[in-house]
This record gives C-alpha cells, structure tokens and sequence, in this order.
C-alpha cells in the first residue's frame, strides 16, 4: 500500500516530517524518503527499508535538511519522492497509487517522444508518470483531475510547490488523506496516529476525490469532493494501525465490534480466546468480552532483531521471519481448547504452521475466527499485493481443487457462487481450508457483519477482495 505525510510550518518543519513519516512504517515495504524545501530548493533522499525501518535508515540524513515544507512517503513499490522540473515549477511528488494500465499509459508517452528518468529496471516508476500526466496542464488541479480520468486504479498524492503542499486524495477515496493542525501550521497524513505526538489535531478529512492547497495559515479547496467513494474496508480490518481513524472512525473501535459479532454469532465451547498478533488482538478482546470468556496471550511476538514478517520479497523468507516472531507460552496452551482471531487468511501458509505448533505445544484444540470473508479477488486499487498468482489465496486455490481446474482461469461464476456466504459452494470451500490448515474449527465473519461493524454504509467500502465488486 504505502503512506504518506506532509507539513508546512512557520518554522522549520524537519523534525514533524521525520517522525510523521516514520508513523507511516507499518503500511509499506520497500522505499522511505522525504523531501524539503528551502530557499534555495529541494532537498530529498530515499532508502531501501526492506531489512529496517525508516527511521534508521533517514536518521543520521537530518542534518542534511531545513525549511518549512516538506513532505514525505513510506512506499511498497517505487522509490519516492520524486523531483520534477516542469512548466509548472520545479515540484515534489509522493504517491499512494496502483495503476493497472502503467504500460499503456508509458508506450502512449514513448510514441510522443517522452522519456522517463526512473525507468530502472525496464519498469516506468508509477510515481513519475503520474507527475509526467500532471505536468500535461496548466495547473496543478488541472493535471490532477487529468492524472485521475487518465489511471485505472487509484493514486493519492501530496505535491511540494514553491506556494504550498497540494494534497489530492484518490478519485474514489479509496486511500485516506487527513489534515491535521497545531499553532504553528499543517499537516497531511494517510494515518491520524502520526498527529498527535507531534501536536497536531485533527482538523480534516478530505473527501473522495478531493484536492486542497495548504499553506502555514491554512487550507483552502482546489477541487470539491465527489459523490461517489471506494474507501477500502480492509483499512479498519487489517492496515490501519489501531490509533488511526478514517472517515472519523477508529480502526480499534472497529476491530472491537468485529470481535464482537463474531462472539454473538459463535457458540463454541473453549477455555480462552486470543488475537493472532498485532492486528488480530483487537478482535480477540471484541470476541472475548462478549463471550466472557478469558483473554489471554498463548502466543508473544519477539521483535528485535526480526523485520516485519511481509517485508522480505521471497516468500519462503516471509514464512521463517513470521514463524520466528511469533513465540508460544506453552503453559497457557498445553491442555487448553484455544481460540483466536485474525484479520483475514491470505495464503494460509503462516498458519498453518502456526496450528501445528500449538499441537505440539499441548493444545487440546485449536478454534480460528477471522474479522472479515474468505479473500478470493485479489486487490486492483491499492498495491496490497496478495501474491503475484490467484491461486496463492488459500481461498481460490480451494475453490480450483473443489472444481477440479488445471490452471488459474476461473469462471466468473464460479467465484460469484463462492462468495456467497450462504451457498453450500462456499461451505465447502471454507471447510477445504481449515481441513488444510489442520484446524478444529473454522468461521469467516459475515459481511454485512463485517460491514455494520465499521459503520459505513456498504456503497461507500469497496469489499472486491470478498466480493468481486469493483469500479474505476
């Protein structure tokens, strides 16, 4: 996915850039950097943040940077922030974007003779086109509003212009954009947990679609928000951290009530409930005080020394480090009937694993609950890579094994029926993956549980992962 952060201060905004930034970590696994701008111009530096974090690897740069705009950006896929020499002015770009039509969008630039700076590897950087496109107006909203009617996917994006930040939230509002104010100036965040400890309030949250200009005295609106919004459900689910809100609504509180009627609609018999750590917890303790059953913690995470589990690129790698991390309590498992939460089940090769090791440790039996239904789409808008073949969700490999397919192409119909959460298809379907995962029991929550939990009503989410529905 990825985050981004953006301020403009009466005084030097460094220091909130830095730190704003790195409240970005958890939602991106590849690049960091920041850009500044001075007087004189603007400073930038990017690094590599798949063996560390932002905040090591950018922290001995600071010295390096003064002014009182800066943006910067934790990206899951391309080195950013960018500089770009235009007609526009020389300006900075960070983007939160996926674009499934890059290719046609570069070979129609190529036929006009336009080169690309950031083509390494043969692969256009998506953040560069997006600036090319801007750069093809006479304004900064005009090429915003081109760049959106010209991608197929979704992009956010904050601007660093010699006037001000520029912030534009996706057409569709698919990835938050909030601002956030103190005395001396503004912010922009993806994630309202970078605003606190650094004195903002939040002020703001900008519409689907929207784009405002934002100075040290204030914000002002370039283009109104649309009618129409996306935002993506899997936020409060899985991506958000746990102090964030979007749409002015907690992803904690959120986890809670996911929790919670998935408690209401279980009648299982265990002897304690808990999260599959971080972000399954905050369902485990909805489930639990529900249930008024115990909530305890079999399993611990071990982080020093270890990356996050989904940072390595291999994913025999990301296998062992999740496997490392997570370290069981064997004197609250062994003889015990356990039951976790989890936000979701991808692959299922984690957990599997996972299972067989709390058997091993003693568990008498082992009960999963899942926040939200069986993954079986993979994600078009928002760069969360799934994995790089359909048949990697252990819920479409299922369905291929129930239909007896040799490859990944898949009636449409096919998955319409499993996505149904009533059909006998998708019974046997979830009863195919806890069969694999060596589970006593296994319960995918319900949508329209999943949908009143966060609160929303179900046109405003965009739920293609579970359910296949999907526009531009």
């Amino acid at each position: 996915m990825g985050g981004l952060f953006g301020a403009i201060l009466k005084t030097d905004c460094v220091i909130d850039v830095f730190y704003g930034t790195d409240y970005h970590s958890h939602l991106g696994t590849r690049r960091g950097g920041m850009a500044v701008r001075n007087d004189e111009r603007i400073v930038k530096s990017i690094k590599k943040i798949e063996n560390s974090y932002f905040r090591t690897k950018l922290g001995s740069e600071i010295p390096k940077f003064h002014g009182n705009s800066g943006i910067g950006v934790i990206s899951d896929n391309d080195a950013q922030p960018l500089i770009l020499g235009t007609h526009l002015g020389t300006f900075g770009i960070a983007t939160v974007a996926k674009i499934n039509n890059l290719e046609e969008i570069s070979q129609e630039a190529f036929r006009h003779k336009i080169h690309f700076s950031e083509a390494g590897g043969g692969a256009v950087n998506p953040t560069e086109l997006v600036g090319m496109l801007i750069s093809q107006k006479d304004s900064f909203e005009q090429g915003i509003i081109h760049a959106r009617e010209r991608i197929k996917g979704s992009c956010s994006m904050l601007l660093l212009t010699d006037k001000g930040i520029i912030a534009a939230r996706d057409k569709l509002g698919r990835t938050p954009l909030i601002i956030g104010k103190k005395e001396s100036g503004y912010a922009v965040a993806s994630e309202t947990t970078s605003f606190f400890n650094l004195g903002y309030e939040v002020e703001y949250f900008l519409g689907p679609g929207e784009v405002v200009h934002i100075s040290p005295e204030g914000f002002r609106q370039l283009v109104p928000p649309g009618d129409k919004m996306q935002v993506c459900s899997f936020l409060w689910i899985y991506y958000g951290y746990p102090a964030s809100s979007y749409e002015k609504i907690n992803v904690e509180s959120v986890r809670y009530r996911c929790g919670r009627k998935l408690g209401e609609n279980d009648d299982t018999a265990v002897d304690l409930v808990s999260g599959i750590p971080d972000s399954g917890i905050g369902h485990a303790i909805g489930y639990a005080n529900v249930r008024n059953i115990p909530y305890a913690r079999p399993y611990v995470k071990y982080t020093p020394t270890w990356p996050r589990s989904f940072m390595p690129q291999n994913q025999a790698d990301r296998d062992l480090v999740a496997r490392m991390k997570l370290i069981p309590v064997k004197d609250l498992i062994d003889g015990n009937r356990l039951l976790f939460c989890d936000d979701s089940i991808v692959r299922g090769t984690q957990l599997k694993d996972n299972v067989k090791l709390l058997f091993r440790a003693g568990a008498k039996e082992v009960h999963m609950r899942i926040a939200c239904p069986t993954l079986i789409y993979p994600c078009l808008f928002l760069n969360f890579s799934f994995s790089r073949s359909n048949l990697d969700l252990a819920g479409r490999k299922a369905i291929h094994e129930i239909e007896q397919l040799n490859d990944e192409t898949i009636i449409p119909d096919y998955l319409a029926e499993y996505a149904d959460q009533s059909s006998e298809k998708c019974g046997k379907m979830v009863e195919n993956i806890r069969r694999k995962l060596g589970l006593t029991s296994l319960k995918f929550q319900r949508k329209s549980d999943m949908i009143r939990a966060i609160g929303l009503p179900e046109e405003k989410l965009c739920t293609h992962c579970w359910d296949g529905s999907s526009y531009y």
